[in-house]
């Protein structure tokens, strides 16, 4: 087994427990895992290992004990913590109304060795990383090995912000288990921002570790030093991401959420009310992990995707890390979490269009404005197709007109497609812009034109718009390549292409022919997927026909 377990001097904490305690703690198979000692007034001691606790002898503690322990310790900290110099261990003190010890809670702080091998490809990214679990799980441990190897192995400049002497242990000079990183403690807890932010502004660090970021202060503190390029390393209380999201004080960290009121379109291409829920800024640390246990980690790899996905109501699926006991770390496939079905509607090409038996046209739904441009192409709210659009040869080259350039790589770095912005209209596939935009640049407007580079027009710059125009772009890119395959057109279809198009038919169906008596045309398929469609379609009592040129033939399919 390589991981290395390095008691920091047991000894020398039990030295200070009364002698009941030090006589029930002797045997070697007691202290070995030992977590905590806990004294209380008027009770027996106990000593707590990883799920399980036994009592140390039968005799209740008296005043006089803990007055003995306290004496040995010396003065405890305002936060009601003290420690043993140049140790990890911690005592922790529990006071009655009159500021008396009537318990404490003396907790064993050891220097582990090997658990950095979960995130070890993380450091070398030089983004920030937060840490998550429950007490006990060992964030400050990973911390404190954390802080080591940016130290040590990476040649980094850290500096390690020690509220309680958690992290480099109680005393002046710091534990060695820190590595060459530099210590500085804080005089008060509520002062821990204060120091955070000297940090930064006085010892040139490019690493600040930090151990329970805690209040709103501390978490305004982290977002000014990682706005000035500094990584964060850090903790903080809470199972997984999800509770972050709903703890006011620390939500700033994974980009702070605010309530937004969408218009009557919007709210209802995404089926819900109108004010909901959305990600307000970019995270403060873009990497976390949750400590499920001590050997088992998940981490996320883009924590603004993922808070985006749980405002959605979505299940994110974040990488699952185990460590072996031989010191290797092991990917654990994760199954996709049914506590949750997805609130936003299924991508279907949804396309209005005259009703022939009927003799009435259905309404397009509000919004879908169309252009008057010829060379243009309005996207509108329901028209995504469904076939992914991540399997193009080549970077997609979009120039950007009236609209953000940050929103676009945000779109495309949240999707991993491969898309890439360009500055000059020579170099672009297509041009992308607001309707206001090209009216604003006619010249680029008419050099577009001219050189046969396609315009795409959008109703605004918001990422639910953009995402959608690129989602179309590249599916019509994927099409156009398919096409180009003299493979694509054997009369076998691909079984994954079938699959695909029978479940855009059966969703259209279900959610769209049936409950809403709209007809719904599909995207175009190969001769022999169509009539697979419409065997489906068939089951439902359903009548359905093909339109379309040879080369974009596609099924529509009528309500009852």
């Amino acid at each position: 087994m390589s991981t290395e377990r390095i008691t920091d001097d047991l000894q020398r904490l039990l030295a200070l427990l009364p002698a009941l305690v030090q006589d029930a703690l002797e045997p070697d198979d007691r202290r070995d895992q030992l977590l905590e000692v806990v004294l209380d007034l008027g009770r027996v001691p106990e000593a707590r290992y990883p799920g399980r606790s036994i009592a140390l002898g039968s005799r209740c503690l008296e005043r006089q004990d803990l007055q003995e322990v306290v004496n040995r310790l010396g003065q405890f900290g305002a936060d009601n913590r003290a420690g043993i110099e140049r140790t990890l261990h911690r005592i922790s003190a529990i006071r009655n109304r009159r500021g008396e010890v009537i318990g404490l809670t003396c907790r064993v702080g050891r220097a582990v060795f090997g658990t950095v091998a979960m995130v070890r490809d993380l450091l070398d990214t030089g983004r920030s990383l937060l840490l998550m679990g429950r007490p006990g799980v060992g964030k400050t441990t990973a911390l404190r090995e954390i802080a080591r190897v940016l130290a040590d192995d990476l040649q980094k400049r850290v500096v390690v912000i020690d509220t309680s002497n958690e992290i480099a242990g109680d005393g002046d000079i710091p534990h060695p288990a820190i590595g060459r990183a530099r210590r500085m403690q804080v005089a008060r807890p509520e002062l821990q921002h204060q120091v955070m932010i000297e940090a930064v502004e006085n010892h040139m660090p490019e690493v600040i570790v930090i151990d329970e970021i805690g209040t709103e202060l501390e978490a305004q503190a982290a977002r000014t030093i990682a706005e000035r390029g500094v990584m964060l390393v850090a903790t903080a209380h809470g199972n997984a991401l999800a509770n972050l999201i709903k703890n006011p004080t620390l939500c700033d960290l994974v980009g702070g959420i605010e309530s937004v009121t969408l218009g009557d379109e919007e709210a209802r291409r995404r089926r819900t009310q109108k004010t909901v829920l959305e990600r307000a800024a970019e995270p403060t640390f873009p990497l976390a992990v949750e400590m499920h246990t001590r050997d088992r980690w998940a981490v996320h790899e883009d924590v603004g995707r993922t808070v985006d996905l749980l405002l959605r109501g979505q299940n994110p699926r974040p990488q699952q890390r185990e460590l072996l006991e031989d010191g290797q770390v092991r990917l654990v496939m994760s199954e996709p979490s049914e506590l949750r079905p997805p609130q936003r509607r299924p991508a279907l090409a949804v396309v209005p269009m005259p009703d022939p038996r009927q003799g009435r046209t259905s309404s397009r739904r509000a919004g879908d404005t169309p252009s008057t441009d010829a060379e243009t192409h309005p996207v509108d709210g329901d028209a995504v197709a469904t076939q992914s659009p991540s399997t193009t040869v080549a970077d997609l080259q979009v120039l950007c007109c009236g609209l953000s350039r940050q929103r676009l790589e945000e779109a495309v770095r949240c999707h991993r497609w491969p898309v890439q912005a360009v500055d000059d209209l020579a170099d672009a596939d297509v041009l992308l812009s607001v309707r206001q935009g090209l009216g604003r640049q006619p010249a680029l407007r008419r050099q577009a034109r001219e050189a046969g580079v396609p315009i795409l027009v959008i109703k605004s710059d918001s990422l639910a718009q953009v995402e959608r125009a690129l989602e179309r772009l590249l599916s019509r890119r994927r099409s156009a390549s398919s096409d180009q395959d003299p493979a694509s057109t054997s009369a076998s279809p691909d079984r994954g292409d079938a699959l695909a198009a029978l479940e855009e038919c059966r969703l259209a169906v279900e959610q769209i022919v049936m409950p809403e008596g709209r007809p719904v045309e599909l995207l175009p398929r190969s001769e022999a997927v169509l009539q697979m469609q419409a065997d489906l379609v068939s089951r439902y009592s359903l009548s359905s026909d093909v339109y379309g040129p040879s080369d974009q033939r596609r099924l529509r399919v009528f309500p009852p």
